[in-house]
């Protein structure tokens, strides 16, 4: 039997997000320096991409506590709103 743990992220840290991951790889393995000469190619290069990343996965294994992360979220929070 499998299950699904959701944790859902503040819209502010992004960098939890592992999609969010995924595209800041592919930005800087495959696109940033690159040059595309038609939307073809571009989107060659990104099925390319997602081909070698797909030839050896590797799951997401979440070590972070969300109860941590949260509180420090809220005490960033309470920072930002103590100086406004």
């Amino acid at each position: 039997m499998s299950f699904w743990t959701f944790h859902f992220t503040p819209t502010s840290c992004s960098w939890l997000d592992a999609v969010e991951g995924f595209f800041a790889k592919l930005t800087k393995r495959r696109l940033k320096r690159g040059v595309f000469h038609s939307v073809v190619d571009l989107q060659a290069a990104i099925n390319r991409f997602v081909s070698e990343q797909n030839t050896n996965p590797k799951p997401l294994a979440w070590t972070a506590d969300p109860d941590k992360i949260i509180a420090a979220v809220k005490r960033g929070r309470q920072i930002l709103d103590s100086i406004h």
